[in-house]
């Protein structure tokens, strides 16, 4: 048998079904910074982030007896990552107290001014600020580096809808810039 480093996700994933806690640990290893990029590339605060991709690393203990293998590994645990951030942001939308107290918080941390400045991620702010499918496709092609082919699998749509998010989203995200000045 090969050592957890050399073994493919596909062993990994055998041997995790079985209830091989190392080789879940190996897992968590090896794809916990991919979770944790998509996961601030959805919602671009490093905290959230962490708490993502906690939520994630949670959720795959309960949910790797159900991976069928159909797909790529990562396709479906970017699903899980995106479902899981999106539960986040509701939680927070039922919870206003903490939406209306983010500004003040923001600027007692000093992450208020300093991302402000930085045109990238005032792109990137405006990209969370659109709808969820056209962020969605946005994150995944631009922000991930998929294709629209594997968008789609991710989104579960097809890839002709993945283009459109995408040409919905530059015209949206056009106007969100103008109006913020950094166009």
């Amino acid at each position: 048998m090969l050592d957890d480093s050399e073994a493919s996700d596909a062993e990994l994933i055998g041997r995790a079904r079985g209830g091989d806690r190392g080789a879940f640990g190996k897992l968590l290893e090896r794809h916990y910074g991919f979770v944790y990029r998509a996961a601030y590339r959805w919602c671009g605060r490093k905290a959230d982030a962490e708490d993502i991709a906690q939520d994630v690393c949670v959720r795959l203990g309960r949910a790797i007896r159900d991976y069928q293998g159909n797909g790529a590994f990562t396709t479906w645990l970017y699903a899980m990552t995106l479902n899981a951030a999106r539960d986040m942001m509701r939680k927070r939308a039922r919870d206003t107290a903490k939406t209306e107290a983010f500004g003040t918080y923001a600027l007692i941390a000093g992450e208020g001014s300093a991302e402000s400045q930085d045109p990238t991620e005032a792109l990137w702010a405006a990209v969370r600020m659109l709808p969820d499918k056209q962020r969605d496709a946005v994150l995944l092609v631009y922000g991930e580096g998929l294709g629209h082919a594997a968008a789609a699998e991710v989104m579960a749509i097809s890839e002709t809808t993945v283009s459109w998010h995408i040409h919905e989203a530059k015209k949206r995200l056009k106007v969100l810039m103008r109006s913020a000045g950094e166009v």
